[in-house]
């Protein structure tokens, strides 16, 4: 991953070492003396050069080395020993001296004064050279010198300009991509593919893009999901309704022995309004916040829908297999509304000669409770759909509004597991809730 984190360290990086560089040159700048000693090429090395000449050659030759560097360079040298005496006669002029004695501010003389010690590596004596350098010579060396520092200084500001315009286009292009599609998905006009060429960077802005792509295709397919749902509940609801308006136009135009014909199926229409109502609420109340997980006594349950379903439909056997030492925390109402409707719609196709089988184990860290029926099964083109509120498959002629497996789902989904829908390889439908045995989050309501 070329990660934006090793991008700004690298850049900052070279920013302080480009500052502390140009820092050091400047500061050895303004230090002139010391600048125009190791940098001037008539200074440059001459001390070393001078006491070699003294000391292998004589003062004659000493003194014609000083002589010669003035030719060339104007510029007077004197040395003197440790007790500050001359070594040889120099290069000064007779009356420098007494020149420099009534100008005592330096800034007023026509010349630079320098002065350096050195140390003869061969014979270990001290030597002190005077440098008197014209004051134009300096000027000139230093416009000169100062050429490469300031294109040095030039060339570091370009390259860090470059560096802080390729550091902020790389942050701030993705922002403003991501702002765009934020916009887009407040506006419910998100498309999948717009952060797809961001999202393949291989940096951090890459994997925000990534997440916040698949959040974007979630959130639209709960929009396109939530719009779909209010399609298919006006739908549901206007059925019945027009049933009921119909109804009440004919018992209008009836007479009073003709009228009571049609209140039994005017209360009928009723029920079956009421029943998709509360289905629909019941479907909307798994989004609310549902309280505490607590731990659910499934013997318990179990046997309280054995009950219930005996109750409704005596003919049927139900079969409890139940795993002992099973423990589940989550929330018992929507657990047992979900299994009802599961165990119901079994009740609706199962054969009376066979029995229903409801089955509770723990399969790799996770609780499964399946409910097998011995009915025809569905298509298996139809499996995928099953669960989707109002979508029942062809065929059908018992009573219901395709919530049912739409609550479990809802419900498994809820408790951190998932709704599984098959046919049974010999014959039959089952239906199993897979959930997690650790404790549930706390989950949030859908937008």
């Amino acid at each position: 991953m070329r990660s934006l984190f090793w991008r700004i360290f690298a850049s900052f990086w070279l920013a302080i070492a480009l500052v502390a560089g140009l820092s050091m040159l400047l500061g050895r700048m303004l230090n002139q003396d010391a600048w125009l000693l190791s940098q001037h090429p008539a200074l440059q090395d001459f001390a070393e050069h001078w006491a070699q000449s003294y000391e292998t050659q004589g003062p004659r030759a000493a003194q014609a080395l000083l002589e010669q560097r003035k030719r060339e360079f104007r510029i007077d040298v004197q040395v003197l020993d440790d007790s500050g005496q001359p070594l040889v006669k120099g290069t000064f002029p007779p009356r420098a001296a007494a020149f420099e004695r009534r100008h005592g501010n330096e800034k007023h003389l026509p010349w630079r004064r320098l002065s350096a010690e050195y140390t003869s590596a061969q014979s270990g004596e001290t030597y002190l050279l005077i440098y008197r350098i014209p004051q134009p010579e300096v000027d000139a060396w230093q416009h000169e010198s100062l050429l490469w520092p300031l294109s040095a200084l030039g060339i570091a500001m370009l390259v860090l300009t470059l560096f802080s315009l390729w550091l902020t286009l790389s942050i701030t292009r993705p922002l403003n991509r991501l702002r765009g599609a934020v916009h887009d998905l407040g506006q419910t006009a998100y498309q999948q593919n717009s952060l797809a060429q961001l999202a393949g960077r291989r940096d951090e802005l890459g994997v925000l893009a990534a997440d916040f792509n698949r959040m974007g295709e979630r959130v639209q397919g709960l929009i396109s999901s939530q719009r779909q749902l209010l399609r298919d509940v006006s739908h549901e609801l206007r059925s019945p309704l027009a049933r009921l308006r119909i109804a009440l136009a004919l018992t209008e135009r009836a007479d009073a022995v003709e009228r009571e014909k049609y209140w039994p199926r005017l209360s009928q229409e009723c029920d079956r309004l009421e029943a998709l109502i509360s289905e629909i609420l019941a479907l909307a109340r798994l989004d609310a916040e549902p309280g505490a997980a607590q731990t659910i006594n499934l013997d318990e349950m179990l046997h309280k829908l054995q009950e219930d379903a005996h109750l409704d439909a005596p003919e049927q056997q139900i079969n409890i297999h139940l795993e002992s030492g099973l423990q589940l925390n989550g929330w018992a109402d929507m657990l047992q509304r979900a299994l009802d409707n599961l165990l119901r719609n079994a009740l609706r196709f199962n054969p009376a000669a066979q029995p229903i089988e409801i089955s509770a184990c723990k399969q790799a860290g996770h609780l499964e409770l399946s409910i097998r029926d011995h009915g025809p099964g569905t298509a298996a083109e139809h499996l995928a759909r099953l669960g989707e509120p109002f979508f029942r498959a062809p065929g059908q002629t018992s009573s219901g509004h395709g919530l049912g497996l739409a609550i479990a789902r809802r419900a498994a989904e809820r408790h951190g597991g998932q709704l599984e829908l098959s046919n049974h390889a010999q014959s039959g439908f089952v239906a199993t809730l897979r959930l997690p045995l650790t404790q549930p989050q706390q989950p949030a309501a859908k937008p």
